[in-house]
């Protein structure tokens, strides 16, 4: 991608035109298609969730573990692993296993297993999404810190650029946590296919969706055009479309199944430090100002627009701010303890989703 090409789409986020543009929007809607049908195979049924959240990761741990033995042993295959090489910072293991212990806690209180029957147990949604926010926010602070306007290459091997976006970015995810109302108020559908949270409706979704955005697109530059809009997508269609209520299940399972697959496979979307891509949809943001990698060096600032990346993050605390003044006003108006019960009762979306309570 020439500079002048690259100039002609300084508006976009994302480098998706030229030579390689149709490979980039067929991978980002295959992947789009296979969340979606893969959290339809682990909601609808019992077995479904079975293997797609134990069975699996079990297999997957012990993958994990050998990598790690065999790295501790110099062994060749380990130290040559694209695990081991492109995943092996803590956060990537941190958000696979904070997104499988929610797809296993919403089992249990959808499945009425165990402690999920329990009233005790009913905030823990709230408590898995929040741990997963904080260390999201926890990684914009870091970026920051490490890397303040001036290019970082992180331990995934991933060009990193900080400044006030990951400031503005974070403070929205610690909002943002704010933002989820109703924590006791979670259920299972009638047919015992989703856990509900029906005071999660489309004003949380939306805010959700654009924080986390923004935290992809600053954080995990270059592989944000599938985790940052396929990702995030997935989940709200399902939600939107056919499976009101239940959209915080719908993000912990395609959360959960994309770590699982880009933790073995970290080359689907990998563009090394050099600008050579492992496939023809490797896509990258418009941080990388001419669409390449080129001058950029640690330390420097060469080739860097975070413009961008300092809008979205804007935005994010904007509209987190804006739902979160809402919720202190409406609950003060009606005298309610928002965390305690619902906010959004007056919304459609909500009683839709309150219609499905088993």
């Amino acid at each position: 991608m020439t500079t002048n090409n690259a100039l002609n789409y300084k508006y976009m986020l994302f480098h998706v035109y030229g030579d390689s543009a149709l490979y980039q929007w067929l991978a980002m809607a295959a992947v789009l298609a296979a969340l979606i049908l893969l959290n339809e195979f682990a909601r609808r049924t019992k077995s479904g969730g079975i293997v797609t959240f134990f069975a699996i990761p079990a297999a997957l741990t012990a993958y994990f573990a050998a990598i790690q033995i065999g790295v501790s042993a110099g062994a060749e295959w380990a130290l040559k692993n694209q695990t081991y090489l492109y995943m092996n910072g803590w956060f990537h293991y941190a958000k696979l296993y904070a997104a499988l212990a929610g797809c296993i806690g919403f089992m249990m209180i959808k499945y009425e297993w165990g402690i999920g029957k329990k009233h005790w147990f009913k905030p823990f949604p709230f408590v898995i999404v929040a741990i997963n926010i904080l260390i999201a926010v926890a990684s914009d602070f870091e970026t920051a810190a490490v890397a303040w306007y001036k290019w970082k290459l992180s331990p995934e091997q991933v060009w990193l650029y900080g400044g006030w976006h990951n400031i503005l970015n974070g403070i929205a995810g610690l909002l943002n946590i704010f933002c989820m109302t109703a924590w006791w108020s979670v259920y299972s559908s009638k047919d015992k296919t989703d856990m509900l949270w029906p005071d999660m409706t489309w004003v949380y979704i939306l805010v959700y969706d654009v924080w986390n955005f923004a935290y992809t697109y600053n954080c995990l530059p270059t592989h944000s055009w599938f985790c940052g809009v396929a990702l995030l997508l997935a989940p709200t269609i399902a939600a939107i479309c056919w499976n009101r209520g239940g959209w915080i299940q719908n993000r912990a399972n395609t959360l959960a199944i994309w770590c699982m697959f880009a933790q073995v496979y970290p080359l689907f979307q990998v563009t090394f430090p050099d600008g050579t891509a492992a496939s023809k949809w490797a896509t990258l943001p418009t941080l990388y100002a001419d669409g390449t990698l080129n001058g950029i060096v640690e330390g420097g600032c060469a080739n860097a627009d975070p413009t961008a990346m300092t809008v979205v993050s804007a935005i994010a605390l904007a509209v987190n701010a804006v739902a979160l003044t809402y919720i202190i006003v409406t609950s003060k108006r009606r005298h309610i303890n928002p965390y305690r019960q619902e906010v959004f009762v007056d919304q459609k979306y909500y009683k839709d989703a309150a219609a499905r309570i088993g």
